[in-house]
């Protein structure tokens, strides 16, 4: 945001230079990240004085030159050559002296040094209008009237101002001091030092009217006030070049008297304005409503564009869309060469509808910047008047009805209670209750009432970013300077935080280190996705949490599922070539329950595609299986210390098949491979494995599995069965039955081979399993190695109907 200091001088006199009210602005929040020096004319004639032509004669070697001398103001008057017609000894003149650098109206600038013209010496230059870019006369030389010295400055003659522009990095919580007067109003808490806002107690609109517009506001939440003006004989044309020249120190191009005044206004005090062609507007009435879903709609760019039942619109008697509300007018109703009658428009509106409108349109203008962010509902009028009466000045407009203003629903402002012993909390040292009383009445905040250090507050409604306790603290300590704050030999807390066991982030560091030991890559993705990922067409998913005031229509929900973003990586990578990708990532999801309430989770995703190993001289490539991913997703189990899960056929809606892993009976894990719809929708071309683990679970039921103990000292026994049993049974449940049959001696139970063939019955399969065996108190006997085996095959047999292959 740019701010011109000529401009804002004009709202607070002060004799601040641009460099001390940037420390101040920057040290209160207000960043001023640049500033610029501007000048009414390039050099500002810096080296250019008012001179005395003493002498003239023929030069004596060229019929058409001069040879003078000429007073500057000091003891040696100046030789100069010079060509015009015109120069006669008794003129006041314009010189330039040696070693000033002039910027013609045409052509390049060129610096004036000591020369000889004709064999004569020249020390300077008497210069026409174009010469030093005052005009573009090159008549002959400028003639003065005027007494004062020579020597005089030419700039402060022709009364050349400089300016300097304010780059201000707004932040988007200080709609406040979106314009000249904000900025002012904060500097006024700075400086102590009163500002005051334009004088508009000339407006003196008519009491009645034969014809007025009328306005009707169809929907009170999104447009709470509404206020226009009728203006008659409006003679639109070029504005006058001290508007043109305010508005060219922002870096804003003059196109109208009248739009540049509504841009003037918007500037000078944060309201934005529209003006309509009065003649346009149909059956003389205006209707703040809602759009019909797919109305067309021609901005003034010539844009035709689809509105949505969610825009709000101006629209004339007959519901024609005459401008989307805070942002951009339309074609037909702007004023133009022809134009005679102005509505002027003057409204407050809701800040996400205005910026639903904007960033579905993708129109970024001045107004729906300060409306998105929230204006002043009370600074309506006053910019209305404003704008009237300067249209009265530059345009010739003539004020034809009274002011119409709708305001049926009242924004009120803000009631806050301030304890002033949180202030010095919150502060870190004490401030003094005057200073605080002078902070607050400077920044126009009431103090409504006190009841000792309990005070209650009214907050003016331009301060929409101040709402609690902690934001007035904030306002006081941003004004008293945190500079001002000095730092204690020894800092302290007043409380102790309670730090979680386990710690989340060191069992997540810990994860992250193991999956990247591996070979993964961690990544991170937006938390904010597409709707469409997860609706049909024409459907709605109530579970989906939506964004009100998206950015893009393809970033509108919250999203349920890490997924889908983290495939977005994956096409990313793919469409670049990159094709062996293993990759992680922690992730937020979010989900709106049937009751309305919101609720939010933590997951670690997995995600494996093209090769797992690379091709060497010792063995070829390896493409990433399902069992490559089981294993990654085994060992964060097994670090977290739910080493042994059981499963089940996976349940997930983009899976195609796989195991959903379970611990005390509570799904922790989804894995398998992403279905073909899935990635075809996303437009990846090659299978991906992918497995969602549920990190909330996890981390709550975190066991530290490490326990520190001494080797055996007796030795393991293996001993090997095969099982033919059912398709349907899996190596899980001959584990479980297993470990249920032998809890002492068994320490470990693996499958080695799976069969299925012709030499086995129709609709049965083998296991070669093996079985680790072992006494830490002594050396297994056959005869126990013979009984634990004689239970396990009666139990296999019991249990899974299994046939022991001999």
């Amino acid at each position: 945001m740019k701010i011109s200091l000529d401009w804002l001088r004009t709202l607070i006199p002060t004799d601040k230079s641009a460099t001390e009210l940037s420390a101040l602005l920057t040290g209160s929040g207000l960043e001023v990240e640049g500033v610029e020096e501007l000048e009414s004319i390039p050099g500002g004639l810096r080296g250019v004085v008012i001179g005395e032509v003493l002498t003239c004669e023929k030069h004596p070697d060229a019929d058409k030159l001069s040879l003078t001398t000429v007073a500057v103001g000091d003891a040696t008057p100046r030789q100069i050559v010079c060509g015009a017609s015109n120069v006669a000894a008794g003129q006041k003149v314009v010189v330039a002296l040696e070693g000033a650098t002039l910027h013609p109206a045409q052509g390049e600038p060129f610096k004036i040094k000591k020369s000889k013209i004709r064999g004569a010496a020249s020390e300077g230059m008497i210069c026409a209008e174009d010469e030093i870019g005052i005009g573009t006369s090159h008549a002959g030389i400028i003639v003065l009237d005027t007494d004062l010295p020579n020597g005089t400055p030419a700039a402060e003659y022709f009364g050349l101002g400089s300016d300097a522009v304010l780059e201000i990095g707004l932040t988007p919580n200080r709609a406040d001091a979106a314009s000249h007067y904000g900025v002012a109003r904060e500097l006024r808490a700075l400086l102590r030092q009163p500002c005051h806002l334009p004088d508009v107690s000339a407006f003196l609109p008519p009491t009645t009217a034969a014809q007025n517009v009328q306005v009707r506001i169809e929907d009170e939440d999104a447009c709470p006030r509404y206020a226009g003006l009728l203006l008659e004989n409006v003679q639109v044309g070029p504005s006058p070049e001290w508007l043109q020249r305010r508005l060219r120190s922002i870096d804003l191009s003059p196109i109208n008297n009248v739009v540049d005044v509504t841009n003037f206004v918007l500037h000078e005090l944060g309201q934005p304005l529209h003006a309509f062609d009065a003649d346009q507007i149909s059956g003389g009435q205006i209707r703040v409503k809602r759009a019909a879903e797919g109305e067309k709609f021609t901005t003034l760019d010539g844009t035709e564009r689809t509105l949505r039942v969610e825009d709000l619109v101006i629209a004339g008697g007959g519901g024609e869309p005459l401008a989307l509300a805070g942002v951009f007018g339309g074609q037909t109703s702007g004023v133009s060469a022809a134009t005679q009658r102005v509505f002027l428009e003057s409204a407050y509106f809701a800040p996400a509808v205005v910026r639903r409108t904007s960033q579905t349109h993708q129109l970024k203008t001045d107004a729906s910047f300060r409306f998105e962010r929230g204006t002043d509902p009370n600074m309506v009028l006053v910019a209305l008047q404003r704008a009237a009466l300067l249209l009265q000045e530059v345009a010739g407009a003539r004020i034809s009805a009274p002011v119409v203003d709708e305001y049926p629903k009242h924004v009120l402002p803000t009631t806050v209670r301030l304890r002033l012993s949180r202030v010095e909390r919150l502060v870190g040292q004490h401030i003094a209750t005057d200073r605080i009383r002078h902070i607050l009445t400077d920044l126009e905040i009431t103090i409504q009432a006190e009841n000792g250090d309990d005070w209650w507050l009214i907050v003016p409604s331009f301060k929409v970013d101040v709402t609690r306790e902690a934001d007035v603290i904030e306002e006081i300590l941003r004004i008293h300077g945190y500079n001002n704050v000095a730092l204690r030999p020894h800092n302290s807390a007043s409380f102790l935080a309670k730090f979680p066991n386990p710690d989340p982030e060191i069992l997540r560091q810990n994860t992250a280190r193991l999956l990247s030991g591996q070979g993964f890559s961690e990544i991170i993705t937006n938390s904010i996705t597409n709707a469409r990922y997860f609706e049909a067409e024409g459907e709605t998913n109530e579970a989906l949490v939506r964004v009100l005031n998206y950015n893009s229509a393809d970033l509108n929900v919250l999203r349920p599922t890490v997924l889908h973003s983290a495939l977005e990586v994956v096409r990313y990578n793919l469409n670049r070539r990159q094709r062996d990708l293993k990759l992680y990532e922690f992730g937020k999801t979010y989900f709106r329950k049937a009751d309305g309430q919101y609720e939010e989770r933590n997951s670690l995703i997995i995600l494996l595609t093209g090769n797992a190993t690379a091709e060497t001289w010792q063995h070829k490539a390896e493409k990433a299986t399902f069992h490559h991913l089981a294993g990654a997703v085994q060992q964060v189990l097994t670090a977290l210390g739910h080493a042994a899960p059981t499963s089940q056929p996976v349940q997930h809606p983009y899976l195609a098949g796989g195991l959903t892993l379970l611990a005390q009976n509570q799904p922790v894990a989804h894995l398998g491979g992403i279905s073909a719809g899935v990635l075809k929708r996303l437009d990846v071309n090659q299978p991906v494995w992918y497995a969602e683990l549920d990190w909330d679970w996890l981390v709550k039921k975190y066991k530290n599995a490490l326990v520190a103990r001494e080797l055996p000292k007796f030795p393991e026994v293996r001993r090997d069965l095969s099982l033919v049993v059912d398709k349907a049974v899996t190596f899980d449940q001959l584990r479980q039955i297993a470990q249920r049959a032998e809890r002492k001696l068994l320490h470990g139970v693996n499958v080695f081979d799976v069969y299925e063939g012709d030499k086995l019955p129709e609709g049965k399969k083998s296991y070669s399993v093996s079985f680790n065996l072992q006494d830490p108190t002594q050396t297994l006997t056959d005869q126990a190695i013979d009984g634990v085996m004689q239970r396990l095959i009666q139990q296999f047999e019991k249990q899974a109907g299994a046939v022991i292959r001999r």
